[in-house]
């Protein structure tokens, strides 16, 4: 057997805080993606798939060859300026060096035996470069300042040549180009063997043979649950579910109510019945002894019978709490920032014959409330062109003046201060407003009571993402030129959701680099700006 399985699998932190509770499944061949809200747990379970964590209970299987691209790759595999050469980055630097030296004639069996009969190395390197649209890179070629969407790409062509019985990526499309998603999502689907992909990508999504669920159980461990088809048809599933759920919430609403008049009328009964008996005993209709037992005898029916009711209006009442817990609660972000509202056709900000370090050349007009997409490839040098305008780059020539405030909302989120709460995080931003103010606001991110007191270094990768946003949006003064750097990398969907509606609110000017295709579908651009070389293209959306 050359499968992934994980049987009776339980895992939990060190301080005791439990993850998983008898997991039991065998990863299919084809391609499964993987879903849940940011924090549920899906790169944990890689984690423990690969071996990097052990469980708690339970067994986990593992094939002969199993390879493993984590989300922090771009950050750790291929380093800025390396002196790396794509062949080392593969994993064939040495193999490669063999077949060469024997190709020369070389009848050393060093290198026969570093060469391991891999005769096609290169060729097999060559198409998997080609495949993921990286055909431009030689063997020889020192890696340099790869994008990360490149390094990305590299890191998952270094796990195909290694040919797996089963290969786990966790949010491989991160950074990536709508052609190198395409040439990737092939990639992945024409590969033999397993594969499982921890992804939100819709795109990505729209290929697969099935998807997993991470949801969380009562007891606040996490299940997970298989649905058949891509995301059309899990979409579909869950969305009966919630039917299914709102039509128990009625139907256990009703059940209540029900009960509620049965014990009602039951009480009434019992009260006017005590009062005949009273009237005929009063009217000498039966003899004293006579009433007395029909007394007895009627309380005690009337005892059982307000149990029965009792009982069951309490039965009512756990159906209602078990059918509303079923319905996903509401983590939807409604806000209104007056403050950010940019007139029409006001200046925003002006560029004037800028030239990037990368040679990008851009001359341009920010005005009112425009919301402007900045495409292009991977290594385009979009990321340089914004950092460029805000200023963190010097610029090789020209001019940027940024007439209003700017909030900027990098890929990385590493604005937050780890060893401050929320609370402080905003605070140090929200310059002259109360901590009363910054609550309230905060509530609108789902941050409530305690939750505004949580040290950053604590929050769910959801829950940076959203104390993050708030850090921007919230800030004094206002900010009415929003930047935001692929902000959708990492979210889940519901996540994806809470920024669109965060976007809702905001009345500036947006400027925004994505390869999300629906998330910028969503915001609903007014112009593009297609970086394409050294040009950038500006056009009406």
């Amino acid at each position: 057997m050359h499968a992934l399985s994980l049987s009776h699998v339980s895992f939990s932190w060190p301080d005791g805080r439990p993850v998983f509770r008898d997991l039991t499944f065998a990863l299919p061949p084809g391609l499964s993606g993987i879903v849940g809200r940011n924090g549920i747990g899906k790169s944990t379970l890689l984690r423990l798939a690969v071996g990097e964590y052990g469980p708690t209970a339970g067994h986990v299987e593992r094939p002969p060859r199993l390879a493993y691209v984590p989300q922090s790759v771009t950050l750790a595999a291929v380093p800025p300026k390396t002196t790396a050469t794509v062949a080392e980055v593969l994993g064939v630097a040495d193999r490669l060096s063999a077949l060469r030296a024997i190709e020369a004639g070389s009848a050393d069996p060093a290198h026969f035996d570093a060469l391991a009969d891999d005769w096609l190395v290169e060729d097999r390197a060559l198409a998997v470069l080609r495949s993921l649209g990286l055909s431009g890179l030689s063997l020889d070629r020192t890696v340099g300042e790869v994008s990360g969407g490149e390094a990305t790409l590299l890191a998952i062509g270094a796990a195909l040549l290694t040919e797996p019985q089963v290969l786990l990526l966790d949010e491989p499309t991160n950074n990536l180009d709508a052609h190198a998603r395409d040439l990737l999502a092939s990639a992945l689907g024409s590969r033999a063997g397993a594969t499982a992909v921890v992804t939100h990508d819709r795109s990505l999504l729209a290929g697969v043979d099935r998807i997993g669920e991470l949801r969380e159980r009562d007891d606040r461990t996490t299940e997970l649950r298989w649905f058949g088809g891509a995301i059309e048809a899990f979409e579909g599933a869950i969305a009966r579910e919630r039917e299914a759920a709102a039509q128990a919430v009625d139907t256990a609403n009703a059940d209540v109510a029900r009960q509620h008049r049965d014990l009602r009328s039951r009480v009434e009964g019992d009260g006017k019945r005590r009062q005949r008996a009273a009237k005929a005993r009063a009217n000498h209709e039966v003899t004293r002894g006579g009433v007395k037992a029909k007394q007895d005898q009627a309380a005690k029916t009337e005892a059982r019978l307000s149990k029965v009711h009792e009982a069951r209006l309490a039965q009512a009442r756990e159906a209602l709490a078990s059918a509303r817990a079923a319905i996903p609660r509401d983590r939807s972000i409604k806000l209104d920032l007056p403050g950010t509202l940019v007139p029409q056709r006001r200046a925003v900000a002006d560029i004037t014959g800028l030239v990037t370090r990368a040679g990008t050349e851009l001359t341009a007009a920010i005005q009112g409330p425009e919301r402007i997409h900045l495409t292009g490839r991977n290594g385009s040098g979009k990321t340089t062109l914004i950092e460029t305008i805000l200023g963190l780059i010097p610029p090789a020539a020209g001019e940027v003046r940024l007439l209003v405030p700017v909030g900027y909302l990098a890929q990385r989120l590493d604005i937050l201060d780890d060893a401050a709460t929320v609370l402080e995080n905003v605070g140090h931003r929200a310059t002259g407003a109360s901590p009363q103010e910054i609550r309230d606001q905060l509530g609108r991110f789902q941050f409530r009571g305690a939750a505004v007191e949580a040290p950053a270094a604590t929050l769910s990768g959801g829950e940076r993402f959203r104390a993050a946003l708030a850090c921007v949006l919230l800030a004094r003064p206002e900010p009415q030129l929003l930047i935001l750097d692929e902000p959708t990398n990492n979210l889940d969907f519901e996540s994806q959701s809470q920024l669109v509606q965060a976007l809702e609110g905001y009345r500036g000017a947006l400027l925004v680099v994505s390869h999300d295709d629906a998330f910028v579908e969503r915001i609903a651009p007014t112009r593009v700006w297609a970086l394409e070389g050294s040009t950038v293209t500006d056009w009406a959306a």
